[in-house]
């Protein structure tokens, strides 16, 4: 094995043993184990598969070498197949480089209306419909987990759980491979309906993405951490909509975290999603301290959780769209907002890309 590629070693054999646990039907009854098994086996299995490519590359290169030294006519073949190397190395390096390791999980995606007034929640109301589009053109499910309308349509507050369908290959297929890059403030220009006089307006919604949490033993809770209440449910304006204590409050104690939950029609339901967000929140906060704890060249120049960063701006008057994390610039606004936004989650992945074998000094 090349010195360069040493690192491989224990990732074969680590790929090996979830193969062999895999195989066992009892690993499948916990059904959240299996799936994070199945996300680091695929994550593994590009590892496996370039450093595959690459082996067979070198030894046909290395048996023509051997070959050309008694018998010229084997010269012409040295050539293609140095160049054949050199790209099963170079695709090699790549895969080895660390890459997010939440890659291939589902998310949770919140959108929040902030300043504007009703203009942001319907702003925040056409970031959703953009989102639930382009899901549908990746072919992943969506589902709708909590929601606060606004008086003329909008979204004070939304929460939507996005995921895959069937299991996933590979994990730079995953949704959160995708759109961790949304998440930030997204700011309008454009002239709202509650506008008389015709005038461009500025107003913003803030974007969280949150991976979903496979096996509940990833995020370790303590019960006696949380404060739970319940309260009735309230529709826009604040009116009750219906008679039973069905809403639920979740406080964890530690970290100040708060989820409510409504949607639902009990009060188990609610709470059931309640936990599910807490601990995708919770497992954010723990990537986001172990970000903190890195150095600044591990970490992605991209991607952000933070809601105060600006991260693009959708003029409609000029029918554009730019991202100010990567220079990313188009006058398709339109087509975006249907859920074309390939070439946009594409620019920032390059750049974060781009970032990490810079850091990784590839």
């Amino acid at each position: 094995m090349s010195e360069a590629f040493a690192s491989v070693e224990p990732l074969l054999a680590e790929h090996a043993e979830i193969e062999r646990r895999l195989a066992d039907p009892s690993v499948h009854a916990d059904a959240g184990r299996a799936r994070t098994l199945g996300r680091r086996y695929a994550e593994l299995g590009q590892v496996v598969g370039a450093y595959r490519a690459w082996r067979q590359a070198a030894d046909d290169l290395a048996d023509v070498l051997e070959i050309a030294e008694g018998d010229d006519t084997f010269v012409a073949e040295i050539a293609p197949l140095r160049a054949t190397e050199e790209a099963a190395a170079e695709r090699l390096r790549r895969v080895l480089v660390p890459r997010d390791p939440d890659d291939g999980r589902d998310v949770i995606l919140e959108v929040k209306a902030g300043e504007g007034g009703e203009e942001s929640a319907l702003f925040a109301g056409d970031l959703l419909r953009m989102y639930l589009r382009y899901a549908e053109r990746r072919g992943w499910k969506t589902e709708l987990i909590e929601s606060t309308e606004s008086d003329l349509g909008g979204y004070k507050d939304v929460q939507v759980a996005i995921k895959v369908k069937g299991s996933l290959q590979d994990p730079s297929d995953g949704v959160w491979a995708s759109l961790k890059y949304e998440a930030g403030v997204h700011r309008v220009q454009r002239v709202p309906v509650t506008e008389s006089q015709g005038r461009i307006h500025t107003s913003a919604a803030g974007v969280l993405v949150l991976p979903e949490v496979d096996d509940p033993g990833e995020v370790a809770i303590d019960p006696n951490d949380l404060r739970i209440d319940v309260y009735r449910s309230s529709g826009p304006g604040g009116q009750s909509v219906n008679t039973t204590d069905s809403a639920v409050r979740i406080t964890h104690l530690p970290s100040g975290i708060v989820v409510s939950m409504q949607n639902e029609k009990s009060q188990l339901q609610n709470r059931e999603q309640a936990m599910r967000v807490l601990r995708a929140r919770l497992l954010a906060a723990q990537a986001e301290a172990a970000s903190a704890a890195a150095s600044e060249a591990r970490r992605s120049q991209v991607r952000t959780v933070d809601r105060s960063e600006r991260i693009r701006t959708y003029n409609y008057p000029e029918n554009r769209i730019a991202d100010h994390r990567t220079g990313y610039k188009a006058y398709n606004l339109d087509a975006v907002l249907d859920g074309d936004l390939d070439p946009v989650v594409r620019s920032a992945i390059e750049a974060d890309e781009a970032a990490r074998l810079a850091a990784a000094g590839t």
